[in-house]
């Protein structure tokens, strides 16, 4: 594996964490604790940006590398926008032997 696949896939895992993260900030944290929704809200939704620059940014290093079709490609770049979609990216593509 080489180094930078190996930081894709931290980031992909740590992306889809902080998604969830921000999910259930949303949808359980918010219209129930108002204030623990905002104190959560700004750390997480930053982290969760960052995160998610760096998994395209990583995305778009590794394409050539791991030899993606504009299929593989695109599913990889959308599963950060579907809640778990960067674990089934870590399991379905990055698992994959060299």
């Amino acid at each position: 594996y080489s180094t930078m696949l190996n930081w894709f896939k931290k980031i992909a895992i740590l992306e889809g964490i902080s998604f969830l993260v921000l999910i259930f900030n949303m949808l359980v944290l918010k219209p129930n604790y108002f204030d623990t929704y905002k104190l959560i809200l700004k750390p997480f939704g930053m982290l969760h940006g960052v995160l998610f620059i760096l998994y395209i940014i990583l995305a778009f290093l590794l394409k050539d590398e791991k030899k993606w079709n504009l299929k593989d490609f695109s599913i990889i770049i959308l599963a950060s926008f579907i809640p778990f979609g960067t674990f089934w990216v870590d399991k379905k593509y990055l698992n994959q032997s060299a």
